[in-house]
């Protein structure tokens, strides 16, 4: 079968790329065309257009790129029509997908989206343009299900590929030794720094991270490097303090790591099933961050604390952050009731998130809602 997949960010890079891997095994002749990364693209199958040219974040960074947006909207329209993909495969992105899958459905392509739009936090009213254009929708987080089925939608869970990609990475996992050996770093406990994969929210981010690191001087702090962003713009950042950075091996680093401070958004589960203590924190531009605070009305806006339900990780939003990020840490570095109480959560959370082989268990649902038909 011919599979179009779209992903427009790193972690949409990830879980399509199992996917694809998954897709493989079951369909042999399985054919992509893809707008995503270098995961996706080291499968197999033609990279149409790769994720670091529509990666943009805010409504001012929306608004001032619009141009290339519609540009992006027009060229992909127009290699799925060439293209005539069999199912078109929707990973996140919903800004984006959400166009995509109009359009499909108006072209009579099978639609399944991979990653449900987080409209349980924003814009639900997006949950119509789901029902009515995708056929259907694969979800990664438990309290996603019922959240959906009320509103109506035939949606599906089969686990989260995190899991997935933690198992595999698991498998070739070096000692720590070797880690830190080939990094140049101390025998300091670690204190990972994950500022996020965007320009704009590292450069929001990482300058409140730096400045908490001041009063920890019996710890190494180390940023997880995005491959996408220069180590010139980290180093303007660091200035001259000792804070190493290492480019493609955030698994590695949160292996290694005694505690985090991270940008919110997919890291902070990933950092929760390497059973890292952490604070999470998000700053964005005094535009997006008022009209977020008018328009967004859930409780928590961290993965971790959204699928615990109750405040489990520190979460500090836009103001004074260098100040509590530093409090928060002081508590979560040392063997404390409050560290504790974090991994005793994190287990309850792992568990939730069932068992490793979402992507192979995606994909035979795939081909069996569209194999038998072509």
């Amino acid at each position: 079968m011919r599979y179009y997949l779209i992903a427009g960010e790193a972690s949409g890079d990830l879980h399509g790329s199992n996917l694809m891997k998954a897709l493989k095994e079951t369909d042999p002749q399985a054919e992509f065309r893809f707008y995503g990364g270098d995961l996706m693209k080291s499968v197999g199958g033609t990279l149409v257009k790769h994720y670091r040219e529509m990666a943009f974040m805010g409504f001012v960074d929306v608004l001032a790129n619009i141009r290339t947006i519609a540009r992006n909207l027009r060229i992909c329209k127009g290699d799925i029509l060439d293209f005539n993909p069999h199912v078109l495969i929707l990973v996140d992105y919903a800004g984006f997908n959400l166009r995509i899958a109009e359009f499909a459905h108006e072209n009579s392509i099978k639609t399944m989206y991979y990653i449900a739009p987080k409209v349980w936090a924003w814009k639900k009213k997006r949950i119509e343009k789901l029902k009515k254009f995708v056929f259907r929708l694969f979800v990664i987080f438990p309290f996603e299900l019922g959240y959906f089925r009320e509103n109506g939608m035939e949606v599906e869970f089969y686990g989260n590929p995190l899991k997935d990609a933690l198992s595999e990475f698991q498998k070739n996992t070096d000692p720590e030794s070797d880690f830190r050996k080939e990094n140049q770093l101390s025998h300091k406990p670690i204190i990972a720094l994950l500022s996020g994969s965007r320009r704009h929210e590292i450069s929001r981010c990482l300058p409140e991270m730096v400045k908490a690191t001041e009063k920890f001087s019996d710890f190494e702090f180390v940023v997880a490097g995005a491959p996408s962003i220069s180590e010139e713009h980290y180093r303007k950042i660091l200035g001259d303090r000792d804070i190493k950075i290492v480019y493609n091996k955030t698994y590695s680093l949160l292996q290694n790591a005694y505690a985090a401070v991270v940008t919110s958004g997919t890291a902070t589960l990933e950092t929760a099933l390497f059973r890292v203590p952490q604070v999470v924190i998000f700053k964005t531009g005094p535009i997006t961050y008022i009209i977020g605070w008018l328009l967004i009305k859930i409780r928590f806006f961290s993965l971790v604390n959204l699928i615990a339900e109750r405040e489990l990780v520190k979460e500090l939003l836009q103001f004074n952050l260098a100040r509590d990020i530093a409090t928060e840490l002081s508590q979560i570095s040392v063997e404390s009731k409050r560290r504790f109480e974090i991994l005793e959560g994190y287990e309850q959370i792992i568990t939730s998130l069932g068992v490793d082989g979402t992507s192979d268990r995606i994909a035979k649902r795939i081909w069996e809602l569209t194999g038998e038909e072509s």
